[in-house]
C-alpha cells in the first residue's frame, strides 16, 4: 500500500550531530525539476554513476533545502542557504550520503511497496519461466498395471 502524505510540509532531516536541513517534500514535480538541471544535462557523455548521483543529489537538494542549521563558514559564521552552499555541504561524504538515505531514497522506496509479484494473466503459471532445458525427446509412457 502507498502511504499518501498529503499535509506536503517541510520536515527537518537531522544528517550530523549538529547539522539539520528543513526540506520541502519530494514532489514529483521536483525530481523532473531537477533531472533538467543544467549540471545534469551538461555532464559529458559516459560520464560515471556516481558523477551523475552526485550532480542528481545536487539538483535535488538545491530545490528542496529551504533552511538550515548548524552550517558556518571558515570563520564559524552562520552562513545561509544558497545554491553554492547547498553544492559545497553535498561534496562532504557523510553528509551526501545521509541526504540520500533520509530524504531522496525515501522517494524511491515507493518501488518496495508494491506487491513483491504481478499477478499472472492466465493462471498461477503463465508468468513463470523455465529452468529446466527441454526433454530431449519424448517421454515413454508408464507401465499399466
Amino acid at each position: 500500500m502507498i502511504r499518501l502524505n498529503l499535509t506536503a510540509t517541510p520536515e527537518w532531516l537531522d544528517l550530523a550531530p549538529g547539522l539539520r536541513l528543513l526540506v520541502g517534500p519530494l514532489t514529483t514535480a521536483l525530481m523532473v525539476s531537477a533531472r533538467a538541471d543544467p549540471a545534469i544535462e551538461t555532464l559529458p557523455e559516459g560520464a560515471s554513476q556516481e558523477a551523475l548521483a552526485l550532480a542528481m543529489a545536487k539538483a535535488v537538494a538545491r530545490r528542496a533545502v529551504l533552511d538550515w542549521e548548524g552550517v558556518g563558514d571558515d570563520a564559524g559564521n552562520v552562513v545561509p542557504v544558497s545554491p553554492e552552499g547547498i553544492d559545497a555541504l553535498l561534496e562532504i561524504w557523510p553528509i551526501f550520503e545521509a541526504f540520500q538515505t533520509m530524504y531522496v531514497a525515501k522517494g524511491l522506496i515507493l518501488d518496495a511497496e508494491k506487491n513483491v509479484s504481478a499477478p499472472s494473466p492466465t493462471g498461477p503459471s503463465a508468468g513463470a519461466i523455465g529452468t529446466a532445458p527441454p526433454a530431449r525427446e519424448r517421454a515413454r509412457t508408464a507401465p499399466q498395471d
